[in-house]
């Protein structure tokens, strides 16, 4: 058995269902299992967990994961995919696969289910937690959401202290507010990341910034004397060597 301690990697938006063909975060959230063939189980109760969705799931992961999916919103929650119950599967995870989609359909949803507790329970336990869009807000204490219109606030699980900002890059009028937010005291201090970036956390602190793409980042955002101060932060891109450091 892998020991690991909690861990979440958040996508600002990308992997298998935005970057066709860059396999770079995915393949960066699988390694992080520490096992050859890892437990993954996607969760893409955001999406309503739409058809076309898993289908590029299993497609993406089948031949490097031992996969399995979880449907709140059908009448065998699974399609076959899980036996017993909810809580006993996804503890017995390596990688839990957040999709994107409506953030308050997926909150509301799981906390209907009781799936917010397990996943808690999970992240305690070292299963690593990943997603992108939806599936990465709702870790956080807050976040914006503009899935359903102009932006607005919502309360995520708060696993992570901070506050959070996906498709920063690709969607300006999310992340002014955001900045905004966080100068008017309405968020938390907490983190931004481009499309094609992910925010990995170890615990509750921020490990590392990685991308899938050249030119993504991830930022910090405070408030000092009410303004929004950012802050890029230094990022690996995962398509290159990492430089070892002399000892």
């Amino acid at each position: 058995m892998v020991t690991r301690p909690p861990q979440i990697l958040a996508f600002g938006g990308g992997g298998f269902s935005m970057e066709a063909g860059n396999t770079l975060l995915d393949d960066h959230a699988l390694a992080l299992t520490g096992v050859a063939r890892p437990k993954v189980c996607f969760v893409p109760t955001a999406s309503g967990d739409a058809d076309h969705y898993l289908v590029r799931f299993y497609r993406e992961f089948a031949a490097r994961a031992e996969v399995s999916h979880l449907s709140l919103f059908r009448r065998d929650r699974s399609a076959g995919a899980i036996e017993g119950d909810i809580a006993t599967h996804l503890l017995a995870q390596d990688l839990i696969y957040v999709g994107g989609g409506s953030v308050l359909s997926l909150l509301g949803a799981w906390r209907a289910h009781g799936v917010d507790a397990i996943l808690e329970r999970c992240w305690r336990s070292g299963v690593v937690l990943c997603g992108l869009s939806a599936g990465s807000l709702c870790w956080f204490d807050g976040a914006l959401t503009a899935f359903h219109g102009p932006p607005e606030r919502v309360e995520g699980m708060g696993l992570l202290p901070w506050a959070n900002c996906v498709h920063y890059d690709a969607e300006p009028e999310r992340s002014q507010e955001f900045r905004a937010a966080i100068a008017a005291g309405e968020l938390r201090p907490g983190y931004g990341a481009d499309d094609g970036a992910a925010l990995h956390f170890v615990g509750t602190e921020l490990a590392e910034v990685v991308s899938s793409r050249p030119k993504a980042r991830g930022y910090h955002v405070e408030a000092v004397d009410g303004q929004a101060v950012e802050t890029e932060l230094s990022c690996h891109y995962l398509g290159s060597p990492r430089i070892a450091l002399a000892a």
